[in-house]
């Protein structure tokens, strides 16, 4: 097969698949090794036989058996790993049954997961949750990944999905510029004299004032960002006000850092959920997945249902 000089190389993450395969002997031992399913495995192991054009692996009763193409391989990538140990610094990623990977937006990861993840991590069994935070929309089960938080407007397909929780927004701002604007029930157009901040979706803003029988269309003088922990940091420097998401906006509250401007509240279109690849769930992950479930305010039952459900 055909690559242009741009992309010369297979996946590393194919590599290391195909790695641990071979010195394991099966599908299922680098799985354990690194901590994947054996589907991910299987399917990192066939991208990088469609990216080299060449079969590498003979399927066994028992395991999988190298070809002698596959055999060639191993002994460069063996020795290409090796080289790359000695002359480089490593960051080294936990490993084990007990290691959990868990992807997220950077804003959820920041204000909601860090202060809660001592606790999901402390109890019987002890897990250790790795986190990837980022705005990609990823392939959970082809990155190795076990559960994915996200806010968004419903389930995706080819992922299980479970609510977590929903949004009940209302207008916040910093103490200072509250108390220009005032802190009651006044005339919602009161907010439209000021810059309006919001992330990369305007639906929260134009959700509250459509409540209020108000129309709203982001203006040039508004304030836009991709990422709510910006949109926190922008208001609680008088930038602007904002939509409160709670719960993640609870501590700055609590702590006087932005101050309720209006106590109308308007359902977000967007909620939280806690999603999976389809497939059996790893134990570490289930366990999660219920502590996760648990601080949300979920019931066993519902916890339950999506840890076995299908599609």
């Amino acid at each position: 097969m055909d690559h242009s000089s741009a992309n010369t190389l297979p996946p590393l993450d194919t590599l290391r698949a195909f790695e641990a395969a071979a010195r394991g002997g099966s599908f299922s031992a680098a799985a354990n090794t690194l901590n994947l399913t054996h589907g991910a495995v299987s399917r990192q192991v066939a991208k990088l036989e469609h990216w080299l054009g060449l079969k590498l692996f003979e399927r066994q009763a028992r395991g999988v058996a190298l070809t002698p193409e596959g055999q060639r391989l191993y002994l460069r990538t063996v020795d290409a790993f090796a080289l790359i140990a000695d002359t480089s610094d490593r960051w080294t990623e936990s490993r084990g049954s007990a290691v959990v990977r868990l992807s997220t937006i950077p804003s959820v990861c920041g204000l909601w997961l860090m202060p809660r993840l001592k606790k999901f991590e402390s109890g019987k069994p002890s897990l250790r949750v790795t986190l990837s935070a980022d705005h990609r929309h990823v392939d959970l089960a082809d990155d190795g990944i076990d559960l994915a938080i996200r806010c968004g407007r419903g389930a995706i397909p080819g992922r299980i999905s479970l609510q977590l929780f929903e949004e009940h927004c209302f207008p916040v701002a910093a103490p200072e510029l509250a108390e220009e604007i005032g802190t009651g029930e006044g005339e919602p157009a009161r907010f439209l004299d000021q810059p309006l901040i919001h992330d990369s979706d305007a639906a929260g803003w134009r959700a509250w004032f459509m409540a209020q029988n108000l129309d709203y269309k982001p203006r040039p003088h508004d304030r836009r960002f991709e990422d709510y922990n910006l949109v926190l940091d922008a208001a609680m420097n008088g930038l602007g006000v904002a939509l409160a998401r709670p719960p993640l906006v609870a501590d700055f509250i609590r702590q006087g850092k932005l101050v309720a401007v209006d106590p109308r509240k308007v359902l977000n279109p967007s909620s939280y959920w806690l999603d999976r690849p389809p497939g059996p769930v790893r134990d570490a992950a289930a366990s999660l997945a219920r502590r996760i479930g648990r601080e949300a305010g979920l019931g066993a039952d519902a916890i339950a249902a999506f840890l076995v459900a299908e599609r």
